[in-house]
């Protein structure tokens, strides 16, 4: 039954990523804010509620290690994701199609994984309000860099915009799209703590361990409406959203990590995991640069040099899939 819960939960999660992407797609359309920003803040919160609701949970369950694994392994898998269907799309060539400004996003998510890192490798005691001075870094980070992301967006309002032509202006009302996509965001949020309970038994079960299971089962099961937004972004021929999506969710992830802080009472949560995130969080940080060479080298060559990089980091994954499994 644990497992039959477990597939329960993701099947709902895929069916209410559908509709929040197209929801999401509706209200870029619809509005000023455009692929890129509702991609990028919008539907990547969205679509991290159930790493929310999982690492919440985890510290409820007092398992700060599924927590932080969570965390740092959808990040990762969001990287896979993104990659593998560069590589299904190459023809599209999605990174070459993207807006500049994903350059800063993809780089503000390179800085937050290599400030992990070192957070996890220090495990500084030290706390403020309750909350770790290394998560509060963290966050001021992320707040920074959204700021960062607005501004150049705005500017970017004043330029053409770089979207495909090839539209379908959506039949879905601009209110019905707003109150689908709160609606689909709630059903996703409530699957994630049906996803977490259910993971914690696996690993008890299984004995693969929470930090195993955390990094890996949960988080790719956690990280399905990220892959399910970026396949209706690009059937959608969105290839901003595809992307913003992605790269948002990175980010946003980092917040799950201070609201973990906020819930786990023992201490800081950094300090009490297991070293084994330091691979994830590094692995995390290599496939950040294999994502943001893709975007900076904007290549007008031939499909297959264009996948190379894509290709690079669907291999770093795996390999450091298997270090992580190996610890």
């Amino acid at each position: 039954m644990v497992f039959v819960g477990f597939i329960f939960a993701a099947i709902i999660t895929v069916l209410a990523a559908i509709k929040l992407s197209t929801y999401a797609d509706t209200i870029g359309e619809k509005t000023s804010l455009g692929g890129l920003v509702v991609g990028t803040i919008f539907l990547a919160g969205a679509t991290s509620l159930p790493e929310v609701t999982t690492s919440v949970s985890a510290i409820v369950l007092d398992s700060p290690d599924i927590a932080v694994g969570n965390v740092f392994g959808s990040n990762m898998f969001n990287l896979l994701i993104i990659a593998s269907f560069d590589l299904y799309y190459r023809r599209q060539q999605i990174f070459k199609n993207a807006e500049q400004t994903h350059i800063y996003t993809a780089s503000i998510g390179l800085l937050l994984a290599i400030v992990s890192l070192l957070a996890l490798s220090l495990k500084l005691e030290y706390a403020f309000l309750g909350i770790g001075i290394d998560i509060w870094v963290l966050i001021t980070i992320y707040g920074l860099g959204m700021w960062i992301i607005s501004y150049l967006s705005k500017i970017n309002l004043q330029k053409p915009v770089s979207e495909p032509e090839e539209y379908n202006m959506s039949a879905i009302p601009l209110k019905q799209a707003i109150i689908g996509f709160v609606i689909a965001a709630l059903v996703i949020m409530g699957a994630g703590t049906l996803l977490t309970v259910t993971g914690d038994q696996i690993a008890v079960i299984t004995g693969l361990g929470a930090s195993f299971v955390g990094s890996f089962l949960i988080a790719a099961t956690t990280s399905l409406p990220e892959a399910i937004a970026v396949l209706v972004a690009l059937q959608l021929r969105n290839h901003n959203l595809a992307i913003g999506s992605i790269l948002g969710s990175n980010l946003f992830n980092i917040l799950i990590l201070g609201a973990s802080d906020v819930f786990y009472r023992k201490g800081s949560i950094i300090a009490a995991v297991s070293d084994v995130h330091q691979i994830t969080a590094a692995a995390v940080g290599i496939l950040s640069v294999v994502i943001l060479y893709a975007l900076i080298r904007k290549p007008r060559e031939s499909t297959i040099r264009y996948a190379l990089p894509s290709l690079i980091l669907v291999v770093l994954y795996f390999v450091s899939s298997y270090f992580i499994f190996i610890q």
